[in-house]
């Protein structure tokens, strides 16, 4: 853990669940930190993940489980034909333009999570293969999910951008401070 999640007030779990998952977005926005956009669309190793497309991925795909929370039809429409686009920055799209897009979706997720009545209200899962049918899950289920996904991608982002310059989170989250305005 290269950060600290302050504790939350006492009762306020959608603000903790909500602290949790900030923090590990984190840790990708700043994987990002000081990168040329050559460097963020780069492919360090063997497998196809860049940085850039980790920002991407994750800001698509918390937008796509909030609107399914919501029972809303996704922005971004995928499937086996253009799934590969999600983890790739194509045309004309840039790290500040998905850090921007990203920030939104923040906003859309905390928004709908201090909105709803309680935290066990429940949706439905898509009809996939690897949900079981007629499954429902939780609000909280979601934040959990999210915090989940977002880690992940937080670990594959640590791993590629010290593939790329040698920097570790612990230097990033220096390199973050040093650019801060001061409080």
């Amino acid at each position: 853990m290269a950060t600290h999640v302050r504790a939350e007030e006492r009762g306020d779990e959608r603000g903790a669940l909500l602290a949790f998952l900030e923090e590990q977005r984190g840790g990708i926005r700043r994987a990002l930190l000081g990168l040329t956009e050559e460097q963020a669309r780069s492919l360090p190793s063997a497998s196809e993940l860049s940085l850039g497309g980790l920002l991407k991925h994750v800001a698509e795909i918390e937008e796509y489980w909030v609107a399914l929370a919501q029972q809303a039809p996704p922005k971004v429409q995928r499937d086996q034909s253009n799934w590969h686009e999600s983890f790739r920055l194509v045309d004309d799209e840039t790290v500040a333009g998905q850090l921007a897009r990203w920030e939104e979706v923040a906003g859309r997720t905390e928004a709908y999570v201090r909105s709803v009545p309680s935290l066990d209200d429940a949706f439905p899962l898509p009809d996939a293969p690897w949900f079981p049918p007629d499954e429902r899950v939780s609000v909280r289920w979601l934040c959990l999910h999210l915090i989940r996904e977002t880690a992940r991608h937080a670990g594959h982002a640590d791993v590629i951008r010290e593939s790329l310059d040698g920097k570790t989170a612990f230097e990033l989250v220096g390199l973050e401070k040093a650019a801060a305005p001061p409080s």
